[in-house]
């Protein structure tokens, strides 16, 4: 008779991750056979149920010193595949520490954080965006090691791509907005830096720590420029903290203005990059079948351009 697995996957997670897609639901059926594996590798014994995001699964677990870390399940892709490499480049310095990995499977043993505690919990927008800022202006200064995927070939893809992904938007002018953020690409691609770049730095993919009050964590490593990376910052909690002021020109260029100035960037070139996460997502999107913009996206973008034409 086996033994039963000490972990169990939340149904939530089984159903929303494998939804329609066969390779996702395998992975998901050998979870707790990796997990029990990992557990008894490391010396770990779990310290209560696991938990998930939209793609990963976090167990939290006890060393053999007695200390609490988290061990980290993802289906291996290519936006994740730099993680490991990632992480140990900054050493903890602003992002949770890595303990251990497997890079066959991708598993992680990561330092535990208070996931009850993101960085969305801070109720005054400013104090967060500044936080954030500052993590991000700490990581950012981090030169991106070798093996990470670079800025320069994710932007070469996109341009190829728009002028088969542009026809199937209905609207004209959100058309016109998409030719506009592959423009700035093309100006900037030849200079795409090489700063090892968090990717998702928004403001729940920060926790509040022990060694540290706030770390990021969820890091999807490229290297490039640090104006790649202020998107996911700008949209963080975006119905509240913009569209809710009653004055969205403004609460978006407060946010943009300060994490340029934290991060002393040049504004029109972090505009032109930001406008290069625009035109991800919009071909993103239509890639999953969609005919329109998010609402947000084209908010962004037009705000930015309004005032820092590239």
């Amino acid at each position: 008779m086996s033994t039963p697995s000490p972990v169990h996957v939340p149904d939530a997670f089984a159903a929303a991750y494998g939804k329609g897609n066969a390779s996702r639901r395998a992975w998901i059926a050998e979870l707790p056979r990796l997990a029990a594996d990992f557990l008894d590798h490391w010396a770990l014994r779990p310290d209560g149920p696991a938990e998930h995001g939209q793609a990963s699964l976090v167990l939290p677990v006890i060393r053999a010193d007695g200390e609490p870390a988290v061990l980290k399940f993802q289906q291996a892709s290519e936006d994740n595949a730099s993680a490991a490499l990632g992480l140990r480049a900054w050493d903890g310095n602003g992002v949770v520490r890595l303990l251990d990995h497997d890079p066959d499977t991708g598993t992680m043993l990561l330092e535990r954080l208070d996931a009850a505690r993101p960085l969305s919990s801070v109720a005054d927008d400013d104090t967060a965006m500044r936080i954030l800022a500052e993590l991000m202006a700490r990581l950012v200064a981090v030169p991106a090691p070798p093996g990470v995927r670079h800025l320069a070939d994710v932007a070469a893809a996109m341009l190829d791509e728009v002028p088969r992904a542009v026809p199937a938007l209905r609207d004209p002018a959100e058309r016109r907005l998409v030719r506009t953020c592959a423009s700035a690409v093309a100006e900037l691609i030849g200079e795409s830096g090489d700063r090892l770049l968090h990717w998702d730095l928004h403001y729940d993919n920060v926790l509040a720590g022990r060694r540290e009050p706030w770390l990021a964590i969820d890091p999807e490593p490229l290297a490039g420029d640090p104006g790649f990376d202020l998107w996911p910052a700008l949209d963080s909690r975006w119905e509240e903290a913009v569209v809710t002021t009653g004055d969205v020109t403004r609460a978006v260029l407060r946010r943009f203005d300060l994490l340029t100035e934290v991060l002393g960037l040049d504004r029109q070139r972090a505009t032109g990059w930001t406008l290069g996460r625009i035109l991800q997502n919009a071909l993103w999107d239509i890639e999953d079948g969609k005919t329109t913009l998010e609402p947000a996206q084209v908010t962004l973008g037009m705000t930015l351009l309004r005032r820092h034409t590239p």
